[in-house]
């Protein structure tokens, strides 16, 4: 049980074993692709620092274990740092036999597909991992039907009655009471399209989910969105719901579009004011959730692994300099205008960038120890 072991067993174990695997996928992903292009490769590293464990393979390539596993990198030849800044002082620049290799002199769309393959990776780690579970394990459901509607709730006020059937809620087709539970927790406060069917006929109602604060299982405190409806649940009324393999391909792609679209309405509703900060974790939040989710058993932290690398690919797709989206920036404005942005205009961007991702860290992990 949590709490039994030490901090370092209980947290920080799960946490560094998730977060390895997500930094290797990402980091493969980049590898991969550059590789493919022909581009000379000096470190692939999990972590930063000094190096515990490694090996240089045929290629000349340095595969390192570093000491602060809290990220990774690909290091191509003839860079100035991690971030794929040409170092112009570098005899590699100069070396004419290396010239066709080295990463700033490949066109910029194979710079582009380089970029984008980091992320890519992590969304196709997360998708086959949902796939696997979805295939071998089914999903358990509960027939999407309104039980109780709680008076004076926003069910009632839109005017859901008992025995009515969800039919989709947000845009989203509903399978499960469980997809409309989780629907309306993650849209608090906002107006959420539902159909329902009532006596053979479909209506179209309007619901604005009321903000609750409630405690999970771990006394995690956060916020969700209540309607107020309820189901009785019988023995027999949970079922085991297992798709056939191209069926699962949907259900999965389904899943994967609503993690993103629910992360990036969040994110907006950051910027807006909307949303509270307390709701984002940081590396300590990070790691009390991998061990407590560990707790539930490996399939738990499977789950959680590919959730957190989904979102780890989408966050690095920002146009934020210093994160992959940053280098795709730069690179579709190389594109456009036939030659790419100054040294000088970069490093500012770089600067900029490197700011504002040790800021959101600092006030991140306040967060998590407030």
């Amino acid at each position: 049980m949590i709490g039994e072991l030490p901090f370092f067993l209980n947290y920080i174990i799960p946490f560094l074993a998730v977060l390895t695997v997500i930094v290797f996928v990402h980091e493969m992903g980049h590898y991969l692709v550059a590789r493919w292009n022909g581009v000379a490769i000096d470190a692939f590293s999990v972590g930063f620092g000094p190096e515990l464990f490694g090996w240089t393979d045929k290629h000349g390539t340095r595969w390192r274990l570093a000491a602060l596993p809290l990220g990774g990198y690909v290091k191509f030849t003839g860079d100035a740092n991690e971030a794929s800044v040409p170092d112009l002082n570098a005899p590699e620049q100069n070396d004419p036999a290396l010239a066709p290799r080295l990463f700033a002199n490949k066109s910029v769309f194979q710079r582009m597909a380089v970029v984008v393959a980091g992320p890519l990776a992590n969304i196709i780690f997360t998708f086959l991992i949902l796939y696997a579970l979805l295939l071998g394990y089914g999903r358990l459901t509960l027939a999407p039907v309104v039980g109780e509607v709680v008076p004076d709730s926003p069910a009632a006020v839109a005017g859901l009655e008992s025995g009515d059937t969800f039919i989709s809620v947000d845009g989203y087709g509903i399978r499960g009471f469980e997809d409309v539970q989780r629907i309306v927790s993650t849209s608090p406060d906002r107006r959420v399209p539902v159909v329902i069917e009532r006596d053979g006929e479909r209506l179209d109602v309007t619901l604005i989910p009321q903000p609750e604060t409630t405690t999970t299982r771990f006394g995690r405190e956060i916020e969700v969105g209540r309607i107020g409806v309820s189901r009785e649940v019988g023995e027999n009324d949970i079922v085991r719901y297992q798709p056939d393999p191209l069926e699962a391909v949907g259900m999965t792609f389904e899943e994967i579009w609503f993690i993103i679209d629910r992360t990036l309405i969040f994110l907006g509703d950051i910027f807006i004011g909307r949303a509270d900060l307390d709701q984002v974790a940081g590396p300590v939040g990070m790691a009390q959730v991998s061990g407590e989710v560990a707790t539930l058993g490996l399939l738990a932290l499977v789950n959680l692994t590919a959730l957190l690398s989904l979102n780890i690919g989408i966050i690095n797709l920002f146009p934020v300099p210093m994160l992959d989206g940053g280098h795709l920036m730069y690179y579709l404005f190389e594109a456009v205008r036939g030659r790419p942005l100054s040294q000088r205009v970069q490093e500012i961007g770089y600067r900029i960038g490197f700011a504002l991702v040790c800021t959101l860290m600092v006030a991140t992990l306040i967060n998590d120890l407030i």
